[in-house]
């Protein structure tokens, strides 16, 4: 998958620089450990995939970087105290809507996960290239929801409810997942509509 090599790089060197001014002083440590393990996870692999020869477009990286930056953000204040009243003042929105903003970034993975069964050609129908993403996406936040559920009912108290983040809202898992698939559907339906545009102004060029 051809790529800019810099991109990628410098987006690694930014999160390094995020993560380290973050780490110190956050508002729980258990919290931050938490919700920091997942993305330092997922940065790590991407290095691997990166090192063993499978890149993305700078597209794809720009879209998985949103989620590693905004869950590194939330991770130091928790997702419930992230200053964001700019954003829900603006919609009028009485709760924090930072976290519901983070979990409709989780749908942006779709995109590269589309991108790569695409140039690598591992799905027999457009379908499959666009409804298996879409699925990756939907069991990852149930998964996810699982493990906010269990993280809460171990360690109880003021960190089990910041890394929950429900603010009092018994549908919160609900609109989680809505969110996340939501995004999914976005990443999806840009992946299509580019795939289009270059495939017309490829057919423009060699006519």
């Amino acid at each position: 998958m051809i790529n800019n090599s810099w991109f990628p790089k410098i987006l690694l060197v930014a999160y390094m620089v995020v993560f380290s001014i973050l780490a110190i002083s956050p508002f729980s440590r258990d919290v931050w450990l938490a919700e920091n393990l997942p993305i330092v996870l997922i940065v790590l692999y991407l290095i691997f995939l990166y090192w063993r020869g499978v890149q993305f477009s700078n597209t794809s990286y720009a879209l998985m970087s949103v989620l590693i930056f905004m869950h590194t953000v939330g991770g130091h204040f928790t997702f419930e105290r992230v200053p964001f009243d700019w954003f829900n003042d603006f919609f009028g929105f009485e709760r924090n809507m930072y976290d519901r903003v983070a979990h409709f970034s989780v749908g942006f993975y779709a995109y590269p996960i589309a991108e790569y069964l695409s140039v690598r050609k591992l799905a027999n129908t457009k379908w499959l290239i666009y409804l298996t993403p879409l699925f990756f996406i939907i069991s990852i936040a149930a998964v996810y929801e699982m493990i906010e559920w269990w993280f809460a009912a171990t360690y109880g108290g003021e960190a089990g409810a910041a890394f929950l983040g429900s603010q009092g809202d018994i549908w919160d898992a609900q609109k989680d997942m809505l969110m996340d698939t939501l995004g999914g559907i976005s990443a999806l339906l840009s992946f299509f509509f580019l795939s289009l545009w270059q495939s017309i102004s490829g057919v423009v060029k060699r006519e």
